[in-house]
């Protein structure tokens, strides 16, 4: 994969994070196990994006688990995610060819031992948030809230409205 569609992806991800809180937001406080079940969930996501992190980093992992025991607010949440997003972007774009091919080990939260690729790993940090985020859509569905609609084509089409023209 190019370093410009891994940039283009990881802008796409920080796009539909960021919609999709923007529509957390509105929920009423009726629907707070709702919510809670949709925080649990993109918590999941962030602790799994930062052990990553760790990994690409050759740091220590920050948590041990792929979720933690207490559930952040939807601020706090939010803005770890913002970021880890910003994170994200920044490093695929100082990213060379060479360094996106480069194998890494390192060691699962179960103590598996991992050997991936950086290319490997953000690509698995980008399905892994789709998925979920689509888990988030069906617990919205369930409470009758439409989701945010979570494409990559309108990401494209949003930020670079002269795609439209053409």
């Amino acid at each position: 994969m190019s370093i410009s569609s891994m940039k283009s992806l990881f802008a796409y991800k920080a796009w539909a994070n960021a919609e999709l809180f923007a529509l957390l937001r509105t929920l009423p406080a009726e629907q707070a196990d709702a919510l809670h079940l949709c925080l649990r969930t993109l918590n999941h996501i962030y602790v799994v994006d930062r052990i990553f992190r760790a990994h690409l980093g050759g740091e220590a992992r920050p948590f041990d688990a792929t979720n933690t025991k207490d559930t952040p607010s939807l601020a706090q949440l939010h803005a770890d995610v913002a970021a880890t997003d910003a994170w994200y972007v920044a490093y695929a774009s100082g990213l060379s060819e060479a360094a996106l091919s480069e194998t890494l080990d390192f060691t699962f939260t179960d103590g598996d031992a991992g050997r991936m690729s950086r290319e490997e790993m953000l690509l698995h940090v980008i399905t892994h948030g789709g998925y979920h985020r689509g888990n988030v859509g069906q617990v919205l569905k369930s409470i009758s809230v439409a989701p945010p609609r979570d494409l990559y084509t309108k990401f494209l089409h949003t930020s670079e409205p002269a795609r439209r023209a053409g």
